[in-house]
């Protein structure tokens, strides 16, 4: 057992999901947040979806007032979302595609292609006093297009690692997220990854000395909902210091 450095930010999007489905009041998402802190939770990230799927404006408000350690709301480089952010005003905004008819988030945005796009929402959003996150593919020129962009991080998508089928593919996969972030670090961008980690990956990305964050949802809520939120959070803390 060692002691990782690495942080955890905990995905509440999909309590919010179990909510949605019958348009109750509960799951309470903010309660949510509030238990994964009690585990050890170091963030609590949300994604407001154009199509409010699962998380709400009304839960965003709260969490910025509720949240005691940070709070990364995910959006899209659109007016509407900006505007959001800047009213909410939360710790970090993390820029990411989005299509209405994917299920979850496909993969990283393509910095290059939509840097004009991107250039002045993070401009905007920085202005605000929020700082900037790109969710990137692993891929060095996007790396480099988040750097010239002046986000203040990256999130490197871990899909490719978490999805690999074959031992071969998984380590390919691995390559190219210590590859770029490496790079991240080498640019003096923040560097933070994930996408699809469960507890039985998640070790080697959290030894990973250039990534601090690690943001994880699905499969902590997954497991949250057989052995509750505080004792899921406490037990992917301890995945991430297994070596």
């Amino acid at each position: 057992m060692t002691t990782t450095r690495t942080r955890l930010g905990v995905n509440i999007d999909h309590v919010a999901t179990i909510r949605q489905a019958r348009r109750a009041k509960e799951p309470d998402p903010v309660h949510a947040a509030v238990l994964a802190e009690l585990g050890g939770a170091d963030g609590i990230t949300v994604h407001l979806r154009a199509d409010r799927r699962h998380i709400q404006d009304r839960d965003v408000e709260i969490l910025r007032q509720v949240v005691k350690t940070h709070l990364n709301v995910e959006l899209a480089a659109t007016q509407e979302m900006v505007r959001i952010a800047l009213t909410v005003k939360p710790e970090q905004v993390t820029l990411v595609p989005e299509r209405r008819e994917e299920i979850t988030t496909e993969g990283g945005l393509d910095a290059i292609l939509n840097s004009n796009q991107l250039k002045p929402a993070v401009r905007m959003l920085q202005e605000g006093g929020i700082r900037v996150a790109l969710f990137v593919d692993p891929d060095l020129d996007q790396v480099k297009e988040a750097q010239k962009l002046g986000a203040d991080a990256i999130e490197i998508n871990t899909a490719a690692y978490s999805d690999a089928a074959t031992a071969k593919a998984r380590e390919n996969a691995l390559k190219n997220v210590v590859d770029s972030a490496r790079l991240g670090r080498k640019l003096s961008l923040g560097v933070h990854a994930g996408h699809g980690l469960t507890y039985q990956n998640v070790g080697r990305l959290s030894d990973l000395e250039d990534i601090t964050e690690l943001n994880i949802g699905h499969s902590i809520v997954a497991r949250a909902a057989l052995v509750g939120m505080e004792r899921a959070v406490r037990e992917m803390k301890a995945a991430m210091e297994r070596t």
